[in-house]
Order: structure tokens, then C-alpha cells, then sequence
């Protein structure tokens, strides 16, 4: 049995939340006061996606920069180029003089004059000859030593002490002996650089060898490496960074040993030039060939860089930030 709810005077429960004759509320604006809605019609609320409550997210466009980085080449001539700059301005007001110090125009000029005369580069020819031999020679000896010295307790007992002995005495103090026992001619200009070079590629390679962990080792060991497959795959790599450094090393010193060895009666070479500039006060003469000195370092110590990067690839490095 039903009841007629007509029959009782009374409708239906509206139960949209309006009456039959009320005016349906608009949800849009509802939704606009409330955060507003999606493409849906669903309302949202204020910062937070269709009543899901987590946080609406927005398109991140990157902000473009207006300054670029200078250039590391800019950066590293910065230095050089103002320092030019500071001395051209001293000697034009004549804060330097010349006898003193020459201009930088003044050694350009001298510098070409040299080029163009072939002076400079016959000099810089019989230099370079001396520092190769003298560092083919100081490499074979000082890696050698290391060698014998590193590989082995007996060798290091018998050679270490030795050597750093002869390490503490100053290789330049030993340039009158050398002119005793060979003479004045290019034996002792490249015995000195061979012995300066010697030092340097003993002392790295020796630490490069006692540096190698033990761990590495004994993982050879186990894997059946005998004594000489040991120093071929885990000594000799593990002790080639310090190789790599002491080469640097080796090389700087070749050229400080070259400016020693040519003073010692020579005819032909950067030091010669330099000793006839000295005698004539042409200090633009003697501040050429310290830049060809310099020039010179700065392309060996690239090549072993370069040498450096291609050896040792397996090598992770910290390289700055």
C-alpha cells in the first residue's frame, strides 16, 4: 500500500537544493569564487587542482641569461695584456728608462730584427739540440735508477741512498768539475741538463712506483699475473701520473740547467746572445731571448699535457669548477 503524496498537499523533496520554481544558481560563478574550474566544468579550489587537493602545476619557462661567460681564453690573456700595458705606459712617460728596461715596442722591434737576420733562430736551434740530447740522456739514467731502485729492496738499497745524496748537492755547483773532466766544448753544457733532468724523473718515478697500492697487487697476484706481467699491467700504469709530473719537472729544469751551461764558453746558442747583450747593455736583446725561453717552456709543458691526457684517459681527475 502506498500514500499518495499529492493527495497529502505535499511535493517531492527537490533533492537538487532548489525548488521547482527557483532560479538554478550559476556554478561558474560559484566556481570563480571558490578558485574557479576546469575545462570539465569542475569547480577547483584556490591553488590546487579539480577537488584533488594537490598543488596546480604551471609551465616553468627558463630564464634566458643576458650575460655570457667570458671566455677562458679572455680570462688567462687578461693578465699578460694589462701587465704590456702597465709597462708600454711607464717607459713612454719615463717612469722606466731604458737603459734599465726596455719598452715592449723597442723588444718587438729587436725581436724582428733578429728573425729577420737569422740570428735568433740559428740560437734557438742549437738550443733545442742541447736540451734533447741532454733530456734524452737525464730521462734513460733517471728512469733507470728509478727502476732498480723502485721494482726492488736490493736495488733501493743500493741505489737510493746514493742518489739522494748526490741530489742534495746543487747541480749548478758542479759545472767546474764538469769543464775539468770534459772539457769547454758541448759535453758539460749536456751533462748539466742531463743531471738536472736525472734527479727530477728519479724522484717521481720512484714515488710513482712505491705509491701503487698493495691491493692492486695482490688482485694480480690472484689472477695469476707473475712477476713481470705484475709490473707490466699494475706497476708501471699506477706509476705513470708520477712519471707524467716528473717529466714536467724535468723539462723546466732543462731549460734553467741550458741558461747555466751556455755561459760556459759558448759560441752559439740563447745564452751566447745573452752574454753578448750584457757586455753591451742592450737589455732589449736579453729580455727576447727570456721570451723565447719562456715561449719554448710553454710548448714542451703542452706537450706533455697533451701526452698527459692521452695516457692517462682510465684516470678520473678533479679538473676545477
Amino acid at each position: 500500500m502506498t500514500i499518495d503524496q499529492a493527495a497529502l498537499g505535499h511535493s517531492p523533496p527537490d533533492i537538487s537544493g532548489t525548488s521547482g520554481t527557483d532560479e538554478v544558481p550559476d556554478m561558474s560563478k560559484a566556481a570563480a569564487r571558490s578558485g574557479g574550474s576546469d575545462t570539465a566544468g569542475r569547480p577547483t579550489h584556490p591553488g590546487t587542482g579539480p577537488r584533488t587537493g594537490l598543488p596546480e602545476l604551471s609551465r616553468v619557462v627558463p630564464v634566458s641569461r643576458s650575460r655570457r661567460s667570458v671566455p677562458r681564453w679572455l680570462r688567462r690573456t687578461a693578465g699578460p695584456v694589462a701587465l704590456l700595458v702597465v709597462w708600454q705606459v711607464l717607459s713612454a712617460t719615463g717612469a722606466l728608462h731604458a737603459d734599465i728596461l726596455a719598452s715592449p715596442g723597442t723588444i718587438a722591434a729587436t725581436g724582428g730584427d733578429l728573425i729577420a737576420d737569422g740570428t735568433l733562430p740559428s740560437a734557438m736551434l742549437v738550443s733545442l739540440q742541447r736540451v734533447a740530447v741532454g733530456l734524452l740522456f737525464g730521462g734513460v739514467a733517471g728512469v733507470t735508477l728509478a727502476l732498480v731502485s723502485g721494482l726492488s729492496r736490493l736495488g733501493e738499497d743500493l741505489v737510493d741512498a746514493t742518489v739522494q745524496m748526490l741530489r742534495s748537492i746543487p747541480w749548478v755547483g758542479v759545472i767546474p768539475l764538469f769543464i775539468i773532466w770534459l772539457g769547454i766544448g758541448e759535453a758539460p753544457k749536456i751533462a748539466l741538463i742531463s743531471l738536472g733532468v736525472a734527479f727530477h724523473l728519479y724522484l717521481n718515478v720512484y714515488a710513482g712506483i712505491r705509491g701503487v697500492d698493495s691491493q692492486l697487487v695482490e688482485a694480480g697476484t690472484s689472477l695469476g699475473l707473475g712477476r713481470w706481467g705484475l709490473i707490466r699491467h699494475v706497476v708501471l700504469p699506477g706509476a705513470l701520473p708520477g712519471a707524467m709530473t716528473g717529466l714536467r719537472y724535468s723539462l723546466a729544469t732543462a731549460w734553467l740547467a741550458l741558461v747555466f751551461g751556455e755561459q760556459v764558453n759558448a759560441d752559439d746558442g740563447l745564452g751566447f746572445l745573452m752574454n753578448q747583450a750584457r757586455e753591451f747593455f742592450r737589455t732589449d736583446v736579453i729580455v727576447v731571448c727570456l721570451v723565447v725561453y719562456a715561449i719554448l717552456g710553454l710548448i714542451a709543458d703542452f706537450l706533455v699535457r697533451t701526452l698527459e691526457r692521452l695516457l692517462l684517459q682510465w684516470r678520473p681527475t678533479f679538473t676545477g669548477q
